[in-house]
């Protein structure tokens, strides 16, 4: 096991990464304020892990309160978060009952976002079982919900007691899950970590094969790499921002497409893709950069262009995202592969023929 920290003072918190970790529920003890707890999961990841996750905790003294939801970004709503205020209600949960999100980014985001508003606020811990969501959403304190008109719109900041990411959960994914996960690793390499991204470029058939060591490094240097950027700016008023490389892109791919057609890894690839190509027609990347980028995400089983639903749809999208500032819309782009920064001011043309010249019809 290895164990990286979140350094955000008082409320700092340990990542725990490894395997076999679901078993070593003394590792959560020292986390819960009571001994009563709310594990919020989903139909896929239930029958592979509630019962192990609850018997360990059940044989400390644990009372637990099982919450099972539907599985699906389509979930991700006020109507499924309201599924786990319901449950906490009927079990009569305190302000000191702990919830556990078991799954993977949707199922985590959920649960972080009730436990910042049940009872105005109650204690929880992350643990993952995707990739994804080991290696980015369980680490640095985003919650929410998606809206019709614009995804993750609705939230809160809410740090975790605890991160405990167990990598033989990584066994059960499917090879798709794997993919969506790797588009989020490959961003850390591509917005401040060139070594990390030409060790991807090296490694990627061990990741890809599930090897038990490759996966262990590229979760853990990935976790350094958030950790730093959220004990720098937690609420992502400056560099933190960066985490976003192709996120208002893939937003809008998400959102235009329809929750939960394309997984959000594979949205993110192909907004990385638009994000290097604008970055090229501003000067910054090189024809060379920009391939090296799709070949890699191509190599992770992802996609490297993104879908075609036109310039206008596009547009719309993503007028509606936590970037604009002063009405204008701003893209995280590349200086350089390892160096990210913040652009705004981005010509109309150029823009557009961003939007056209790396698309695929649908």
């Amino acid at each position: 096991m290895q164990t990286l920290t979140v350094d955000l003072g008082d409320r700092s918190y340990p990542i725990h990464i490894g395997g076999g970790l679901l078993e070593q529920t003394e590792l959560l003890l020292p986390h819960l304020a009571i001994k009563q707890v709310a594990i919020v999961t989903n139909t896929t990841v239930a029958p592979l892990y509630l019962e192990k996750l609850s018997a360990g905790l059940q044989r400390n003294g644990v009372t637990v309160i099982p919450v099972i939801l539907p599985d699906g970004e389509q979930y991700k709503n006020w109507e499924t978060l309201n599924l786990i205020f319901d449950a906490l209600l009927k079990n009569r949960a305190e302000r000191k009952t702990t919830l556990i999100a078991l799954g993977g980014g949707v199922i985590g985001d959920l649960t972080g976002f009730a436990a910042a508003s049940y009872q105005r606020g109650v204690p929880f811990i992350q643990v993952p079982t995707t990739l994804l969501s080991q290696v980015d959403s369980s680490v640095g304190g985003k919650t929410g919900i998606n809206h019709p008109l614009g995804k993750n719109m609705i939230g809160a900041f809410y740090q975790p007691k605890v991160v405990l990411a167990d990598t033989t959960t990584l066994d059960t994914l499917p090879d798709r899950e794997l993919s969506a996960g790797l588009a989020e690793v490959i961003k850390y390499g591509l917005i401040g970590d060139l070594p990390f991204f030409e060790w991807l470029e090296a490694h990627m058939d061990r990741l890809l094969a599930r090897e038990p060591d490759a996966l262990a490094y590229a979760i853990r240097r990935s976790c350094e790499n958030k950790a730093a950027v959220v004990a720098a700016d937690e609420r992502e008023g400056g560099i933190r921002a960066f985490l976003n490389l192709g996120h208002t892109f893939g937003h809008a791919i998400e959102s235009g497409m329809g929750y939960g057609v394309w997984l959000h890894g594979e949205a993110v690839a192909a907004g990385t893709v638009l994000a290097a190509d604008l970055s090229r027609r501003l000067g910054y990347l090189s024809e060379a950069d920009v391939e090296r980028t799709r070949a890699l995400l191509r190599r992770a089983g992802l996609p490297d262009a993104a879908p075609d639903l036109g310039v206008e749809a596009y547009m719309k999208a993503m007028e509606i995202d936590k970037k604009v500032e002063g009405g204008k819309m701003r893209f995280v782009l590349l200086k350089a592969i390892g160096a990210a920064f913040l652009g705004a001011d981005i010509p109309p043309d150029i823009l557009a023929a961003t939007l056209t010249g790396h698309v695929h019809a649908l």
